[in-house]
């Protein structure tokens, strides 16, 4: 193989061109004169290309990831062009799959009991387009009313036996709940409340829903959600 064509990047760099074109890896100066690197010498494989590839290939290891966020954490390490080349054959390898990622992703936020609004902005975070999260999202075979209920129960009852029903009401839409959803949500352990399934400073905590006052909270919330890093 014989370097076609050389070009200098935005880092600095030097980006290196087969004959057809296709772009091949990046040096520094420093590498590109110790190795006489020059449009057609022949060419062996340089490192940065490879250590790309092998970094990709380390990351994959520990998880799935989207095809944009694994360019994303190569780009920490590499310039564009051979973080995209990496990129381009860990799919040639069909180690990477965006919609395998975001439905085994959705399946795991909404065990967790994420709204389907969360769910959908961390794929999106992660680097899944907007028609692969939404695929991922409308897949989903769960109790959004439910998964609400098991947050209340899980982080709010305290606040809701002191009467702080519009600051749990603002946190539930924080995490992506709608009013239709919480009110649901709250209405239903309001009647477990009544039946005598929760103790009696949880029936006191879960007085009847008062429809302005859910509402008023649900609008006055800003809509944005806690952002948890990683793979929980």
């Amino acid at each position: 193989m014989k370097i076609g064509r050389i070009g200098k990047t935005r880092q600095g760099r030097f980006a290196l061109f087969d004959e057809d074109g296709v772009f091949l890896f990046s040096v520094d100066d420093e590498t590109l004169v110790k190795n006489r690197l020059k449009e057609g010498a022949a060419l062996k494989e340089q490192s940065d290309l490879r250590k790309a590839k092998d970094k990709a290939l380390s990351l994959l290891s520990l998880r799935d990831h989207a095809g944009g966020e694994l360019y994303e954490k190569l780009c920490r390490s590499f310039d564009e062009h051979t973080a995209a080349a990496a990129v381009a054959e860990m799919q040639r390898l069909e180690l990477l799959d965006d919609a395998r990622f975001a439905r085994r992703r959705a399946s795991y936020l909404a065990g967790q009991n994420k709204s389907a609004r969360e769910i959908r902005r961390r794929l999106l975070e992660k680097g899944v387009d907007r028609a692969t999260a939404d695929a991922a999202v409308a897949a989903l075979d769960t109790d959004e009313t439910a998964a609400c209920r098991a947050v209340i129960e899980k982080s709010y009852l305290r606040k809701l036996e002191a009467g702080r029903r519009d600051l749990v009401i603002a946190a539930l839409a924080r995490r992506g709940f709608s009013y239709g959803v919480v009110k649901a949500a709250l209405e239903a352990m309001q009647a477990d409340a009544q039946d005598g399934l929760c103790g009696t400073e949880e029936a006191d905590g879960l007085c009847a829903a008062d429809k302005p006052e859910i509402q008023d909270a649900a609008d006055s919330a800003d809509g944005t959600m806690d952002v948890e890093e990683g793979w929980e």
